[in-house]
């Protein structure tokens, strides 16, 4: 029953998910996404299976209580290696594991995993097979809609299809290919154009299924109108991290609750981490450069992004430093009350 509950949990986590990003949602940025957000679904960067088999595997899947729920992405193909994988996440306590059949980068195309397994849905859902028999945390898969010159609508429903076959009924699909010769991972992001109608075509295929929507999506407004289309879940990437203070409304638009969590409660909430995690010698740097943008669309943004970049590398750099950031933001705030006065005491004058 436990087992279930879970499960249950993290589905209707799902909802609303921040994406798996290389180099950026770490641990120390989930635990502070976690601050705006009690509710969304967070995601480890992506971690290679011979990685987790043979590295140090808590530097690579440590993580704080606080990520809760939280997701271990894998990059492999080998079902065995899959299979340790899922054990080894479920031993870490964490919440779901994904496999990742979507990442364009030089990097896992020598590997043979991430993107190039579109071509490969019989040995994806080999591997998925594999992993559901070897834990009981839901067992997802993160897709693009194909890869160079599949047919989109072929390859997509080939690859959920073989893995519905073989136990999976979570997916989350990156609505647009990846062009594995030709295009940079980056330009892999914006380049080959969005088929958000394929992903509620498979939604009302498999109504069953719990399909999430990803790709391109830069609102909550546009998160919104995804849902409303019919898809289960949406995922988003660059805006929840650029813009963090848009997850700070996500538990009120997307879970029902009644507030929203403000830039300054986020980073009075992040304090203690970051206090922890200074003492056993964490720089600050490490975790202030996934607060950048939380002052975004504010006065005093620009000067609180320019404390927090270069006050944060100095050696020894505390929590004075996001101190001074924020006294900055107050400042420009202040100023800008104060005009205001200043305008409407005119304007009563006549």
């Amino acid at each position: 029953m436990t087992d279930i509950i879970k499960k249950q949990g993290v589905e209707k986590s799902s909802r609303f998910s921040v994406a798996p990003m290389m180099d950026w949602t770490d641990r120390h940025c989930r635990a502070f996404h976690r601050t705006l957000t009690r509710h969304a679904l967070l995601y480890t960067e992506m971690v290679t299976t011979k990685a987790v088999i043979h590295g140090d595997r808590e530097r690579l899947l440590g993580y704080s209580a606080v990520e809760h729920p939280v997701a271990l992405q894998l990059g492999g193909s080998e079902p065995d290696e899959l299979a340790q994988c899922a054990r080894i996440a479920e031993d870490w306590g964490y919440d779901e594991v994904n496999l990742n059949c979507g990442c364009p980068s030089d990097r896992v195309q020598s590997g043979a995993f991430g993107a190039c397994l579109m071509r490969e849905p019989e040995l994806v859902a080999d591997g998925m097979r594999a992993m559901i028999e070897a834990t009981k945390l839901p067992v997802t898969v993160k897709c693009r809609i194909g890869v160079d010159d599949q047919n989109p609508h072929d390859s997509l429903f080939a690859m959920v299809e073989a893995c519905r076959k073989a136990g999976v009924t979570s997916f989350a699909v990156h609505a647009r290919k990846a062009w594995l010769k030709g295009l940079s991972p980056k330009e892999n992001r914006d380049v080959p154009p969005l088929d958000y109608e394929l992903v509620y075509e498979l939604k009302g295929a498999y109504p069953d299924l719990i399909i999430a929507i990803n790709g391109g999506i830069g609102t909550l407004e546009e998160a919104q109108a995804h849902l409303a289309q019919g898809v289960d879940g949406v995922m988003l990437g660059r805006a929840a991290y650029h813009e963090p203070a848009l997850l700070g409304q996500v538990d009120r638009l997307f879970f029902g609750e009644q507030a929203d969590v403000g830039p300054f409660e986020a980073l009075e909430a992040y304090r203690p981490y970051m206090a922890g995690q200074l003492a056993i010698g964490v720089p600050l740097s490490h975790m202030s450069r996934h607060m950048l943008g939380i002052m975004h669309g504010l006065p005093g943004a620009r000067a609180f992004r320019r404390i927090m970049t270069v006050e944060s590398i100095a050696p020894g750099a505390g929590l004075e430093v996001m101190d001074r950031a924020i006294a900055a933001v107050r400042e420009a705030l202040a100023a800008v009350d104060s005009r205001r006065e200043a305008y409407e005491l005119l304007k009563d004058a006549g």
